[in-house]
């Protein structure tokens, strides 16, 4: 059988305007973002996966530096908006929820039971009874230990915050500091601050002070610092930590001067570069203050949104439901090195990355951000310093709340 050149090249030419056709029938979904390149590559990964499943959709990735994206996104909700945005829960959120930018997606969670999958992190992730995100990936804060610290002192690994205040006094006595900290960036201080509040007043007045609705001289936020100069006054902290970066007082922890550290599990490498190993690094959750409160966890937590302007809504709420699922979870934070929020996913064998995730998993009492995320910026500031001076001076713990009360009254408006 012969084919004549016309006729060939009539085939080609059909075969060329099917694949236009078929090119022009993709329907594209616009992404903004500011990963590094690490999670940068996952999510390459991840979109490709995403489009393999949906080849009638083109995922168009643009992706900005960090400090660039704070701008950017202001400006875009407000003009020229994509279908998909990255973002942060809890407190981070509420602007654009309130200002309308970010849509609800309730549905969402409802149509993939989101709710039970990824319960721990459901409540940074609602206003006003309605869901505005997905997340994809958090990481835990809590004490991490020297096992060694407490062989020499003669302890054991408390789960109240009496034993562990006990505990410091024969630290104490050891020579130890029973609890380093380097608060020169000021914002290591905001993690023992934020434990402090959710482990005597709970979750939700913990949200409360920082969205500005609590007096910080309320009787709630004194019992709070009431409880944390039982820390403080009998110098169980590192003396000088107002003028330590937080990987000196990593070097204390690593040497056996200290015996505790409240940090992000971000620090592990560098307890390891220290030369601490699975066996003599530690990791508990931070003790409970209020016998039967709700168990609320620190773990930034960064998600994605659908801006109230996308064009695009239904492929952009398919993605959404994409990224939820444990397998993508478990994917991209392998790659990340942090904890899905998923609690049907799974994490390797890392001993500090699984007791995480178990505990993020089964915290009940829901998920703070940490404080310069959960408070405005010029309030976190604020908030930080008088934190940080109430660890050097306790003493002056009236001037410092009144103080803070007046930022409140003037930043809140």
């Amino acid at each position: 059988m012969t084919i004549s050149l016309k006729s060939a090249l009539f085939g080609t030419a059909a075969i060329a305007l099917v694949a236009t056709q078929a090119m022009a029938e993709k329907r594209t979904l616009k992404y903004y973002a500011d990963f590094d390149p690490a999670p940068l590559a996952a999510f390459e990964a991840v979109i490709a996966e995403f489009e393999a499943a949906n080849p009638d959709i083109d995922v168009v990735l643009q992706n900005f530096d960090h400090e660039g994206y704070k701008t950017a996104i202001r400006n875009f909700l407000s003009a020229d908006s994509p279908d998909l945005a990255n973002w942060y829960a809890g407190n981070r959120m509420a602007p654009f929820v309130n200002s309308g930018q970010f849509m609800d997606v309730s549905d969402v969670w409802t149509d993939n039971n989101l709710g039970e999958t990824l319960a721990s992190a459901k409540g940074s992730m609602t206003i006003d009874g309605k869901q505005w995100g997905v997340p994809y990936t958090y990481y835990q804060w809590g004490i991490y230990y020297n096992k060694d610290a407490y062989k020499k002192a003669g302890v054991e690994v408390p789960t109240t915050w009496a034993e562990f205040i006990d505990n410091c006094a024969k630290f104490k006595e050891a020579g130890i500091d029973c609890v380093t900290t380097g608060t020169k960036a000021l914002w290591p201080g905001a993690g023992i601050f934020d434990y402090m509040n959710l482990r005597t007043n709970g979750y939700d007045f913990h949200m409360d002070l920082t969205a500005g609705k609590v007096a910080w001289t309320d009787e709630k936020v004194k019992n709070t610092f009431a409880e944390w100069a039982k820390l403080v006054e009998p110098g169980y902290l590192t003396a000088n930590h107002a003028a330590l970066d937080w990987q000196d007082a990593a070097s204390l922890l690593v040497q056996g001067k200290a015996a505790n550290y409240v940090m992000g599990n971000f620090a592990v490498a560098v307890f390891k570069d220290g030369g601490m190993t699975n066996e003599t690094l530690g990791f508990m959750q931070f003790p409970e203050i209020t016998p039967g409160l709700p168990r609320g966890e620190e773990a930034p937590t960064d998600t994605i949104h659908i801006p109230a302007g996308a064009k695009n809504v239904d492929d952009a709420k398919k993605f959404l439901a994409f990224i939820a699922t444990a397998d993508v979870q478990t994917k991209l934070n392998e790659a990340l090195g942090q904890l899905p929020i998923n609690n049907q996913s799974k994490v390797g064998d890392d001993p500090f990355l699984q007791a995480g995730f178990e505990m993020l998993s089964t915290a009940d009492g829901g998920i703070a951000q940490f404080f310069d995320r959960d408070a405005p910026a010029e309030m976190a500031k604020v908030g930080m310093e008088g934190f940080q001076e109430f660890m050097v001076k306790p003493q002056n713990v009236d001037k410092i709340l009144a103080r803070l009360e007046k930022a409140r009254q003037r930043i809140y408006k």
